[in-house]
């Protein structure tokens, strides 16, 4: 599905796990960010729709507003988040334009478990400073010999990107060995030409709209 904008309550009834959730946002962190990895986008996090569950939005950040529904508790770092709640608040509270781009063909159940097992191993994992990230993103650029995954434990910090791609390295949609480093938001822009293992592919932005707080109301005073 291409073009839009998309309503946030159409955007998230269409999201399947495996899609990604981008935002662009102008305060001077989300420039330095976007310059510092010389990227179009600040942040990326990954949709986890499994069974009867919310759907969920997988990713890394420095706020602690919302509850991580995988510890049950408010953290900094990478969290599972309520995927329309995470998106409100970066839109509203963070000012952050958000796009939508689907995985094709969708994950399947070999896949959600591969998930799930990352959630397992990274949920808690800190954020890296500003100036962590921009050290970290000039190594990963660096050619270097392959590296092994680092096992449960061995993450000192992990920002946004590298979340999503060691868990498309679980899911099999990337290939193993390459520093995770090497990812910024921008490889999962389609202006990267990234590419999926095993004929995924993945689809062009869709725009998502979100209410402001005073539109949001005034909808549910009308349903009411």
């Amino acid at each position: 599905m291409t073009g839009g904008p998309l309503t946030l309550d159409a955007a998230v009834e269409l999201t399947r796990t495996g899609d990604l959730w981008l935002f662009r946002g102008r305060t001077v962190p989300d420039r330095a960010i976007q310059v510092t990895t010389n990227s179009p986008v600040n942040h990326v996090g990954m949709a986890v729709v499994i069974d009867d569950l919310p759907p969920l939005l997988w990713h890394a950040e420095l706020g602690r507003s919302l509850p991580d529904m995988w510890s049950g508790t408010h953290h900094r770092g990478v969290q599972l988040h309520d995927l329309r709640d995470a998106v409100t608040v970066w839109a509203r509270r963070y000012g952050q334009r958000g796009w939508l781009r689907q995985l094709d063909p969708p994950a399947d159940a070999t896949m959600e478990d591969a998930v799930l097992r990352t959630v397992a191993r990274l949920d808690g994992t800190p954020f890296p400073s500003t100036a962590q990230l921009a050290w970290r993103w000039l190594r990963g650029r660096v050619p270097a010999p392959a590296m092994r995954q680092r096992a449960a434990g061995q993450w000192e910090s992990v920002y946004c990107a590298e979340v999503v791609a060691v868990t498309y390295e679980a899911m099999g949609l990337l290939p193993t060995g390459r520093r995770s480093n090497w990812y910024d938001p921008g490889r999962f822009w389609s202006g990267d030409d990234l590419r999926l293992q095993g004929g995924a592919r993945l689809g062009r932005e869709i725009p998502v709209s979100v209410p402001s707080t005073g539109e949001a109301e005034r909808a549910s005073d009308q349903s009411s």
